[in-house]
């Protein structure tokens, strides 16, 4: 861009920025407004009487007043009031940083509905704390694998108590929609959905790549065909015939579709994986998961990494397996996890490997000069005014075309809470 048109977005940007504050502290006003209406709701149910029914009269005869007011469902509104007097009553750090711009409602949402099963006041003021840290920093999309996995270290029980409630939850719907469609929806553990998804998505590329001709194709079998369905019309017909026929082909190979397995990355404190503790795994790109699926997991695996971290940032400072190829692949995934764009959380097995500084310019092929960068931003790095370069720590510094500076931490040490007592990484397999 030329210079004239920097100012112009720079401007653009210091309006944006202004704009957004403004909104957020609009956003904690109306949480406030919410949440006395939640308090004249109480008030109201008294003057009805104690009874259940005269309790829920009050709060419905409220929210249905509001939502009049405000043209939307009282219902909605009744959720609402729910929400904002946990927020005030219970989340008054993440209120007071909404009230001042620091962080949007999204954020304010996250960091709520991971806390929320913390029940002791300190606790969850420390829960808090180190969440609006991340907040100030990230994406909500971001903040949210980092908050689960800050609730779950602060407190254990936390996740084992969500978990037994969303263990009834299991279940697969179908939802009918317009033009003879229908959307099945399924409700599974975090690391089988996500697996099953990338299966899909791998059996998706196969075909698309490599397209083999089937009865009736205009083409004959010596000419593969190029494929013009996207990777979600793929993927829906894949998993339609995997369910179906039992053979996931949707066009492609048989024999080399049926070989493919979906791809999760998941970590685990050693300890837990030996059933010693029962600290939650993470699962890259979503958060704390149960540690017995993990264990299950890795023990029908037919190999795992493992990982040691400094304790003081929580970065992996080795990786090693019994057949240790492609090492740095192994040590850059587990290091970055999804793409290094500030907000970006594509997961890392669907990003390139990128050199930070050119390969032919003289960079190195190290950790500290690769990276994982989707598709999208790979193109933005190397066809656009915006740059970028890495500090120790796999730290990434990007700059904007107006000049801008934004900084990208690699995931661990983004939910990573200091050990209050650091314990040496183990010696070598």
């Amino acid at each position: 861009m030329s210079s004239r048109v920097h100012g112009r977005v720079t401007a653009l940007v210091d309006d944006l920025v202004a704009t957004r504050r403004k909104i957020a502290a609009l956003q904690a006003r109306e949480a406030r407004l919410l949440a006395y209406g939640v308090d004249l709701a109480l008030e109201r149910a008294a003057e009805l009487g104690s009874s259940r029914s005269g309790s829920d009269l009050g709060i419905r005869e409220i929210a249905a007043e509001l939502g009049a007011a405000m043209r939307i469902s009282d219902r909605t509104v009744q959720n609402r009031m729910g929400e904002a007097s946990t927020l005030l009553g219970r989340f008054g750090g993440t209120h007071a940083a909404l009230e001042h711009g620091e962080v949007d409602a999204s954020h304010a949402r996250v960091i709520v509905d991971a806390g929320a099963g913390i029940s002791d006041d300190h606790a969850r003021a420390r829960y808090e704390q180190l969440a609006l840290e991340i907040a100030r920093r990230e994406s909500p999309n971001r903040l949210r694998p980092a908050a689960r996995a800050i609730a779950a270290s602060i407190d254990p029980e936390s996740p084992a108590r969500l978990r037994r409630l969303a263990a009834e939850a299991h279940a697969v719907r179908v939802q009918d929609l317009d033009d003879g469609l229908a959307r099945l929806i399924a409700d599974l553990p975090a690391p089988l959905a996500y697996a099953i998804h990338d299966r899909l998505t791998q059996t998706a590329h196969h075909v698309c790549d490599t397209r083999v001709a089937v009865p009736g194709d205009e083409q004959s079998p010596a000419e593969p065909a190029a494929d013009a369905r996207t990777m979600d019309q793929l993927r829906a017909d894949v998993l339609a015939d995997l369910l179906l026929t039992a053979t996931p082909t949707a066009h492609g190979d048989p024999e080399i579709t049926a070989a493919i397995t979906g791809r999760v990355q998941v970590s685990i404190p050693l300890r837990s994986l030996a059933g010693a503790t029962d600290e939650p795994g993470i699962l890259a790109g979503y958060g704390p998961v149960d540690p017995a699926l993990i264990r299950d997991l890795a023990g029908r695996a037919p190999g795992w990494d493992r990982i040691f971290t400094d304790t003081s940032t929580g970065l992996p400072v080795a990786v090693d397996r019994y057949r240790p190829d492609a090492a740095l692949r192994r040590y850059l995934s587990a290091r970055d996890e999804h793409c290094r764009f500030p907000g970006c959380r594509r997961p890392a097995q669907s990003c390139d490997i990128d050199h930070t500084i050119d390969a032919a310019r003289g960079g190195p092929t190290a950790p500290g000069n690769l990276a994982h960068f989707c598709k999208r931003h790979h193109i933005l790095k190397h066809d656009t005014a915006w740059t970028v370069k890495q500090l120790p720590g796999g730290v990434l510094e990007w700059t904007s075309p107006s000049g801008r500076t934004y900084t990208d931490n690699p995931a661990p040490t983004v939910r990573f809470i200091p050990d209050p007592e650091p314990i040496p990484a183990p010696a070598p397999f």
